[in-house]
Parts: structure tokens; C-alpha cells; sequence
């Protein structure tokens, strides 16, 4: 990853470029909000667009899913189909990658996360989500676990099945080729 978290200008009009067609494309995720005032915030602040590009990167396909209307922030989703592939087979913090003795995987959700400089959704965010489309019909995606559940060692993921959303949990240290981890960025 680049660690500058900046963009060339030639970077920032393909990944805007990519953006606004996604954007158009499925306006009903974004229903009342327009193209030119997210550019406008995209625009003023460049370490929220290099975390775009690097959701982009690693296959989470972000769009806008809302507006806070007390910050002032668009929120972005990964609303890839499936779990970003560049975000796979990790386990769920660092505790649980220093708590596996062998076979560990390459890193942690929330290692991966605070590096690209989003957050994992949280239950409620996934379900919002799953409100937008089918995500998640063949992998699964970590989200944010509740404190006393990582206490205990687990960690809760969720995923589409028989047109449910359902939530479930594993050991924090367990990873899977087909379980990564969608993101969400504010702007």
C-alpha cells in the first residue's frame, strides 16, 4: 500500500472517473443526493480519496449509501457482490493474529482497515447494506464485534443466505479464503 496517502492527478480522475459511474449507475442507493457536491467534498480532502482508492484497490467497489445530515458527511460502502477478494482470509484483530501460533494469516481485518483508513460496518451498518441488494451470497464479511463478545475470544461475521442476513460468530483468530471484510468511509 502506499503509504504517502496521496494521489497522483492522473489516480484522482480515474478513481473519480470510476466512482461517478458507479454512482450513476445505481442511484437508488443514493437517492437525493448529487454527483457534484460528494466530487466537490471528494475534491477538499485527499486523504479520504486515497482511502477510496485503496477500498477500489482491494475490491470493495465503494459507493455513497447516505448522508448525515449532522456532520455533514457522505458515508461510503464496499458494495462489491462479495467480500472484497483483496481483503480475504484474515482473522479478526491483532490479538487474534498474535494468539495463532502456526498457520497465521497474513494480517487482520482490523489491522487492514485502520491501514486503509476506514472502519468495519457494524451489524446495523451490514444490514443497511443488505437493504441496498444481495451482498455477500457466497463469502461472508467480519463486522465490528461487540466488546464483550471479543472479550470472550470470539468475533461476529455475517453474510446472505436464503434471502436472510444472517450473523454468526467464530473465534477471532479463525480465517477463511471466502470471509473478508467490508468497510465504510466518511467524507
Amino acid at each position: 500500500m502506499n503509504n504517502n496517502k496521496t494521489l497522483q492527478p492522473v489516480q484522482t480522475e480515474e478513481l473519480l472517473g470510476i466512482l461517478q459511474s458507479r454512482f450513476e449507475k445505481n442511484l437508488k442507493r443514493h437517492e437525493n443526493i448529487e454527483w457534484a457536491a460528494v466530487k466537490e467534498k471528494l475534491m477538499a480532502n485527499p486523504v479520504k480519496l486515497w482511502s477510496l482508492n485503496e477500498m477500489e484497490m482491494t475490491g470493495g467497489e465503494p459507493d455513497v449509501v447516505a448522508y448525515d445530515n449532522a456532520t455533514g458527511e457522505y458515508i461510503f460502502y464496499d458494495c462489491s457482490a462479495e467480500s472484497p477478494k483483496g481483503r480475504r482470509s484474515l482473522c479478526y484483530d491483532r490479538a487474534a493474529l498474535d494468539a495463532r501460533k502456526e498457520n497465521k494469516p497474513a494480517g487482520s481485518a482490523l489491522d487492514m482497515a485502520a491501514e486503509i483508513g476506514i472502519e468495519l460496518l457494524a451489524e446495523d451498518e451490514y444490514r443497511a447494506l443488505q437493504k441496498l441488494g444481495n451482498f455477500d451470497l457466497k463469502t461472508s464479511s467480519w463486522i465490528k464485534t461487540p466488546a464483550d463478545i471479543r472479550k470472550l475470544g470470539g468475533a461476529i461475521f455475517a453474510d446472505r443466505r436464503y434471502n436472510t442476513v444472517f450473523v454468526y460468530h467464530n473465534g477471532a483468530e479463525s480465517y477463511y479464503a471466502a470471509r473478508g471484510f467490508r468497510g465504510l468511509l466518511r467524507v
